[in-house]
């Protein structure tokens, strides 16, 4: 095998951390400069001669009292934390008894799941939102109930229906590389598929349900379609914030603005800060086992 030349080796690195860091630095600078434009005050944005780059000349944390209270992020927030957090609990029970299953075990009709999962992942659900909306709102006067739209539980339901094909597909790859002997001394102890699978294999995967989860957060935390076309009285934190972007800039106040976008941003760098090293992990390990 030829031996590489080491000036091409040390090139290559110099170039791929040079790349690194110029997307580093496209990534942050955005972000820094949202952080600090929601502390100035307006004429700090639109006054002659302004230097957009500037420092805030004094912190203006009641552009963050006004987006919560004024502009009722605080109810959107809440409404997102509510959703997002019942989506992932529905999606986990059913993608992870799913994902075991079609993993570990042979049954008539594995071929034919396997195939309809795999063919989910192609299924965009911002296109089928429409029809999605026709035959909540068909229920809705079939019934003659008000139940099927602006419902938190409904669109939760739908956001953990359109997110299971790639959860189960990222699962079942991860409960494919365990090893078999953890069932088989399980079942040699008196424990049942059931349990087996809820106090053994599901400990065992806790590196790719964390990274289910922080894939699945991000996906429902910024989710505007389908929230916009369901809800209204309960809207997410995303369509609160469109409203409040559109509201602001008409009144040309890009402090409070800049406010709002934060607020959504904050919880998922909070998140991701906290799971990095399993999410690091649970990524690479499936593909390190077998």
């Amino acid at each position: 095998m030829k031996k590489q030349n080491p000036a091409t080796k040390a090139l290559f690195k110099v170039l791929v951390y040079a790349a690194l860091i110029i997307m580093t630095i496209s990534i942050i600078i955005p972000v820094a400069w949202v952080f600090m434009a929601s502390f100035k005050r307006n004429a700090e944005f639109i006054g002659k001669g302004t230097n957009p780059w500037a420092l805030p000349e004094q912190l203006q944390w009641q552009n963050y009292v006004t987006a919560f209270v004024d502009a009722e992020m605080g109810k959107f927030f809440l409404n997102s934390v509510i959703i997002t957090a019942l989506s992932l609990v529905l999606l986990l029970v059913i993608a992870l008894p799913a994902a075991y299953a079609l993993s570990r075990f042979d049954f008539k009709g594995k071929k034919f799941l396997n195939i309809a999962f795999m063919a989910g992942l192609f299924v965009n659900v911002n296109y089928i939102v429409v029809p999605i909306f026709l035959m909540l709102s068909g229920a809705n006067r079939m019934l003659g109930v008000e139940f099927f739209l602006d419902n938190r539980f409904i669109l939760s339901l739908v956001y953990a229906s359109s997110s299971l094909s790639f959860s189960i597909y990222l699962l079942s790859g991860y409960f494919k590389t365990l090893p078999k002997g953890y069932e088989e001394a399980a079942y040699i102890d008196g424990c049942g598929y059931f349990k087996t699978m809820v106090k053994i294999m599901i400990p065992m995967a806790k590196p790719s349900i964390i990274t289910v989860i922080l894939f699945q957060f991000l996906s429902f935390w910024n989710e505007y379609i389908i929230a916009f076309t369901l809800m209204d009285e309960n809207s997410t934190l995303a369509v609160g914030l469109k409203n409040l972007m559109a509201v602001e800039r008409t009144a040309t106040n890009y402090g409070i603005m800049y406010a709002g976008l934060v607020i959504v941003m904050i919880p998922v760098l909070i998140l991701y800060v906290c799971v990095q090293k399993q999410l690091t992990k649970g990524m690479t390990l499936g593909g390190l086992k077998g």
